[in-house]
């Protein structure tokens, strides 16, 4: 089943009302939808989608230098380990360490070309979050222009080995996404995403669309916003023998701590979720990918109910 996914003008949040309502209907409802007419070049977007082909491109012995110190094994992602057929590259987040970009790029010999479409794209993706995130914030009723200025973002570029063999295996395996919102610039052409419906749990695919970003509201969007907002869950499935390239810049909260603002606290809406560290969740979640589960006893599943109230 194709979904029919709710797609959201950029242009137009900052003065449509029947925008806002779009997107805040598509938070609630959907947990998801796509960003369209927003600022980023599409020169851009291909560029990086190039970079990306050609970091995935490298001998191994490079791409394992790719390690970042939130979690291990949280930088370069091989076939072996989670998927036979996916891979991933990771960008630490430039905001919060000034050096990341540059510590990427000398990892993996990144040519100084590639280098300024990482950094321009990295930052035009980050502002467009942000931007993203502000408005979620704004029709709960929060109007602080900095709240999400300076929250973290890592970006993750993704490839999918697709083959005949491959067909109808899984990629991804199904899950909600940890951080606040994910920015996914999807592969424009090889289709494999789908999202799980939860009230039959069947699966809808998500078709590409060129030019968009498709966004994901994650587990903290979901306590952030006090249980208001959904964190979808979803999948990557082989459905064409063809290399699938995505790339997803994954928010989160810049002090580490997720919880609901006291405004959304309300004696209507009591708090759903007790304050947590966001590395508290990824360490569940982690586990529980490498099968070590026996550690904390939980399960990526209901990792985010760990934390609920009652």
């Amino acid at each position: 089943m194709e979904a029919s996914i709710p797609a959201v003008d950029f242009q137009k949040l900052s003065s449509d009302e029947d925008e806002l309502k779009k997107l805040r209907d598509a938070c609630e409802k959907c947990g998801c939808f796509r960003i369209m007419n927003h600022p980023i070049p599409l020169t851009l977007m291909a560029d990086m989608k190039l970079v990306a082909k050609h970091l995935h491109d490298l001998p191994m012995d490079i791409k394992i230098r790719n390690k970042l110190a939130i979690l291990p094994d949280n930088g370069y992602v091989s076939l072996s380990v989670t998927s036979s057929i996916y891979e991933g590259l990771a960008i630490s987040d430039m905001h919060s360490s000034p050096h990341a970009i540059e510590d990427f790029c000398s990892e993996l010999n990144v040519s100084n070309h590639h280098r300024q479409i990482i950094e321009a794209y990295g930052q035009a993706v980050h502002d467009l979050a942000s931007s993203v995130s502000q408005n979620l914030s704004e029709f709960l009723g929060i109007k602080d222009t900095d709240y999400f200025k300076n929250w973290k973002s890592i970006i993750r570029t993704m490839k999918y080995n697709f083959t005949p063999e491959a067909m109808g295996s899984i990629g991804a395996e199904l899950h909600s996404d940890t951080g606040f919102i994910t920015l996914l610039h999807d592969d424009e052409t090889v289709s494999g995403l789908e999202l799980m419906d939860e009230h039959s749990s069947s699966f809808i695919a998500v078709p590409p669309k060129i030019g968009s970003f498709f966004c994901i509201i994650g587990d903290a969007g979901h306590v952030w916003s006090n249980g208001r907002f959904r964190n979808v869950r979803h999948r990557v499935v082989c459905k064409e023998a063809a290399a699938r390239y995505s790339i997803g810049a994954f928010m989160s909260p810049r002090d580490g701590n997720v919880e609901a603002p006291s405004k959304l606290v309300e004696l209507d809406h009591a708090q759903l979720y007790r304050p947590f560290k966001f590395d508290e969740l990824m360490k569940i979640k982690y586990e529980d990918l490498r099968g070590l589960k026996a550690t904390t006893g939980k399960s990526a599943r209901d990792a985010v109910n760990q934390f609920r109230i009652g």
